[in-house]
């Protein structure tokens, strides 16, 4: 860490919210002479820093968004470079924007949640080969000045006028003609820390797939795929005029939807200079599959423009692919949901006045998220939020990280207090992390949070050792639930919270045992066994109904390990008739849906969770499919069988919560599963079914490559190739093939007799 002598500094003028700073300053020795450079910065809003004109880093709208009163992040760039090449003297300049710090957040219009400056806090340090040290600081010698951009905000979108960009500012020897001074902001510099997570970077660009005109006249783009970030363009045209570009996830009536963006304007503004001028604004995102573009000049073609997908730079590990061509459409939708909803936090959607870490959709798509992608550091850095956040909070878990809900006072909201799934990410997120990178680490800097969640709930029981008390989001987004209620599932609320507090409870116990916390084990664990007993005693018969009846009680008390032998069977024979009679179609919300296509396997109804999982009909899995989805919807009809959109009033087509299936999917049509933390053992137990006849999963973990490769042959055998990497054992439970244990390496394996119905 720095020894910090930068000060936080802000623009004497607002400068409409995107004001330019700069320092002019002269190399204390030659530029040859610098052996290394590095600049340490952060921001009150979001940034981009310059030498000489040139960018630091290839990320955008940094220092992203943490719980800024406890936590401002920093990150140090490697300019050595960039100073070699400059001359004697040089500019270190930055752009600032609103950002989450004072932009928009939430639905209920306010703004400046954390404050009401934007500031920049910058420190360079530069080593010479003489040994020599020189800092350059923020401090009050810097100067001022405007940008070419006249608005900006994350939900409402960025307004550039291209007659006024200057980029003489960032060049030695600008006269700071019309600039002004800055001043030092009130700052503790305790609340810096080092940034833990991948920055936020462009990754890749989307051209359109179709340009036309609505039948309103309004000139439409098709990306033909719902992403996040922006678009970029190069255009000519007479100087004043202006482009608006609006984005949206979807076209109803041959119409852009907007109604579902709850009041974001999303609309990015483009004066034009008259001469070649080039557009991209990157002090907002978007969620858009469709942009509708006003006042181009000139016909605009599939070649004028491109879409930025922006996410956090996180490191692709997990790959399935099958015969099935609409579940692996499915599968990419879950991996576009996972990587829109990255974007420097674990969000629930990306496109509406919302964007938030709303912890309940991260706790339970977390075990897909680490298959998919490294996100060691993306979820240690928002659990070191949730932490600051819960803290303050006598241990609750906010429903949001960072909370920015304590500041809103949202009319109609319950108080906060300790909620299932929701809270249980303070033990969920890190388990999964364990499980799927195996470093204690991940345990011992959550423990502290993963224990205060469970404690606060034990003290929220009722005399019963139940949690049947206070506000639940309980099976959230039942598709039985009315639209504008989603609140009323089928599960009852307090067997979903029961249920969850034995799984959490019963991991911090597991958890503690591996820190070797022996206290702290047989506590939990003994509020476990309390859990379950209370939990049998009183939602249990001995038939295996489970009170409520509703199959996502049967998920939970199944896969949570809540019964016993043969009431765990009971359990799972109703589970299987209740997807039944609902014609293998969704019957579960938010807390249910990860866990209803492992719980039919576990029991013996392995066929259903493919008939479940292959359904077509809505609400299902593949209904979203079959109407184009690129990403996973928040509802399961959020597009309706006519085309229209869902009329609720939450209704985001990219919300990864229900893609948490694909954990499923690579564990069980794929066949990779961990048998020890961090798969430094693997259990490799492909089970075909349905009509997939082939399957290719493959993960790297910290270990190496694990990926399995197999098929069900005309004649009805099963043939696989496993893949092991190096000091890794894998238990193979194959079709046809005995159980056993292989090394590293390549093994082959096909079954003697047929296994399958011949093709």
């Amino acid at each position: 860490m720095p020894s910090w002598t930068a000060a936080m500094i802000g623009p004497d003028q607002d400068f409409a919210g995107a004001p330019l700073l700069r320092k002019e300053f002269t190399l204390d020795r030659g530029n040859e002479q610098v052996v290394r450079a590095e600049l340490h910065a952060t921001a009150r809003g979001v940034f981009t820093a310059r030498v000489d004109g040139t960018p630091v880093g290839d990320d955008v709208l940094a220092p992203g968004w943490s719980s800024y009163e406890w936590r401002l992040r920093y990150r140090t760039y490697d300019v050595t470079g960039l100073l070699r090449a400059a001359g004697p003297t040089a500019v270190l300049g930055v752009e600032l924007a609103n950002g989450w710090f004072r932009g928009r957040l939430g639905d209920t219009g306010r703004r400046a949640l954390y404050g009401d400056e934007l500031g920049v806090l910058a420190q360079l340090e530069i080593t010479y080969d003489d040994g020599h040290r020189q800092t350059v600081v923020t401090d009050e010698s810097w100067r001022s000045g405007p940008s070419a951009v006249l608005a900006n905000d994350l939900y409402d979108g960025q307004t550039v006028d291209a007659r006024l960009v200057d980029d003489s500012w960032q060049r030695p020897g600008f006269s700071n003609a019309g600039w002004v001074g800055v001043h030092v902001q009130d700052f503790r510099h305790e609340v810096l820390v080092p940034r833990l997570g991948p920055p936020v970077v462009r990754h890749e660009e989307v051209r359109p797939v179709r340009v036309w005109t609505s039948p309103a006249g309004r000139t439409l783009v098709d990306f033909g795929q719902n992403l996040v970030g922006w678009m970029r363009f190069a255009v000519r045209g007479e100087a004043g005029a202006t482009i608006a570009v609006r984005h949206a996830e979807v076209v109803e009536g041959g119409e852009i939807v907007t109604r579902t963006l709850r009041g974001a304007q999303a609309t990015d503004r483009f004066v034009l200079s008259g001469g070649d001028d080039r557009f991209e604004p990157t002090a907002t995102f978007h969620g858009f599959r469709y942009a509708e573009v006003t006042g181009w000049p000139g016909e605009l073609t599939e070649d004028s423009v491109v879409a930025v997908v922006v996410h956090s730079d996180l490191r692709r590990t997990g790959t399935f692919e099958c015969s099935d061509p609409a579940l692996n459409q499915l599968h990419r939708n879950v991996v576009w949901s996972a990587r829109g909803n990255a974007l420097d936090l674990p969000t629930d959607c990306p496109q509406r006045a919302e964007r938030l870490g709303w912890t309940g959709d991260i706790a339970l798509f977390a075990p897909t998220a680490a298959f998919l992608f490294d996100v060691r550091g993306f979820l240690r850095d928002w659990l070191a939020d949730l932490a600051a956040e819960q803290s303050r909070a006598a241990g609750r878990v906010p429903f949001v990280v960072p909370d920015v809900l304590k500041y809103l006072n949202v009319p109609g909201w319950p108080e906060q207090e300790s909620t299932a799934v929701w809270g249980d990410a303070a033990v969920w997120v890190p388990d999964a992390l364990w499980w799927a990178y195996g470093d204690p680490v991940v345990l011992a800097e959550a423990f502290d949070s993963m224990a205060a969640h469970v404690r606060r709930v034990e003290s929220l029981l009722s005399d019963t050792g139940l949690w049947d008390r206070g506000f639940q989001f309980g099976d959230w987004l039942d598709p039985t639930a009315p639209p504008e209620n989603p609140l009323l599932a089928k599960a009852d609320p307090g067997v979903v919270a029961t249920a969850c507090l034995y799984r959490s409870a019963r991991a911090v116990a597991d958890a503690a045992r591996v820190l070797e916390r022996a206290d702290d084990a047989a506590h939990f664990a003994a509020l476990a066994d309390r859990t379950r007993a209370a939990f049998t005693e009183h939602y249990v018969r001995e038939d295996g109904t489970v009170h409520s009846d509703a199959v996502t009680v049967y998920a939970l008390a199944i896969c949570f390990g809540l019964l016993d032998e043969p009431v765990r069977q009971r359990a799972g024979d109703r589970l299987a008739a209740l997807v039944a009679d609902n014609g293998h179609r969704i019957a579960t919300g938010f807390a249910g849906t990860p866990f209803v296509t492992e719980a039919l396997t576990r029991t013996g109804h392995l066929d259903d969770a493919y008939r479940l999982l292959l359904q077509r009909e809505r609400p299902s899995w593949l209904y979203a499919v079959d109407m184009g989805a690129t990403t996973v919807w928040e509802r399961w009809d959020a597009l309706l069988p006519d085309g229209s959109v869902n009329p609720g009033d939450m209704v985001s087509f990219n919300h990864y919560a229900f893609g948490a299936v694909a954990d499923w999917v690579h564990r069980t049509v794929g066949g990779i599963a961990p048998a020890a933390p961090g798969y430094r053992a693997v259990r490799v137990a492909p089970r075909p079914g349905g009509s997939i006849t082939w399957a290719r999963t493959a993960l790297d973990t910290v270990h190496g490559r694990v990926a399995v490769d197999w098929e069900v042959t005309p004649d009805g055998r099963f043939a696989a190739e496993v893949t092991v990497p190096a000091g890794v054992t894998a238990e193979l439970d194959l079709p046809g093939v005995p159980v056993h244990e292989v090394g590293d390496g390549t093994h082959r394996f096909t079954s003697t007799d047929p296994v399958f119905p011949a093709r």
